[in-house]
């Protein structure tokens, strides 16, 4: 999943969620640096994405992308459900998705000294580009889509990949909501197991 899933899958714990958010940026099984909350976090991501790269709806998603994207098709994909996330968020939250983010994004601002080197660059673009809040639109995830693609120098052609999510709207959308029905189940029990094991 996505940043914005990996968000909304958290917590009411400040540390905990920016944890999960940031879990990418935290190689290896060292992390005993970082403060507790945010090593359970760090745990629940990788649980998170254990999880979402083995299921079958997940990849019934990839199979529609691989031929043209390759080993790129897992991480579009992410992009695309986070897309759906925003654009249906009034079924999975009560609070307004532009007050949500930006109760996230005054968190990451308070907590910025303990996040990995990696993410203590990306905060600002993150922020002043206000990418979470982007997900939300195709146009949005076109503007995504263009910066992964500059990552890998061209490479990806992930650029191109909203021409599969039109043609496949329906398709990935229905994919997405019957997939996280059960990621929201799987994270819950998780993440209160992950909870008891550090204490929090």
């Amino acid at each position: 999943m996505n940043f914005l899933a990996h968000i909304y899958l958290s917590s009411d714990n400040a540390l905990l969620t920016i944890g999960n958010f940031a879990g990418d940026g935290v190689k290896g099984g060292d992390y005993t640096h970082f403060p507790v909350a945010m090593q359970a976090g760090i745990q629940l991501h990788r649980e998170i994405d254990t999880f979402t790269d083995a299921h079958y709806i997940v990849r019934q998603s990839t199979k529609r992308l691989h031929k043209t994207y390759g080993h790129y098709s897992g991480v579009i994909v992410d992009i695309f459900y986070d897309h759906f996330l925003a654009k249906n968020w009034t079924a999975y939250s009560q609070i307004p998705l532009e007050n949500y983010i930006q109760d996230f994004y005054k968190s990451l601002n308070i907590h910025l000294e303990v996040l990995p080197e990696r993410f203590k660059k990306l905060t600002p673009y993150m922020i002043e580009d206000n990418w979470l809040l982007s997900y939300a639109t195709i146009d949005g995830i076109q503007l995504v889509l263009n910066g992964m693609n500059r990552r890998t120098k061209g490479r990806s052609k992930m650029n191109e990949a909203t021409k599969e999510l039109k043609a496949h709207y329906g398709a990935f959308e229905e994919d997405f909501t019957a997939f996280f029905k059960e990621l929201m189940l799987f994270s819950t029990a998780k993440r209160l197991e992950i909870e008891k094991k550090f204490k929090l």
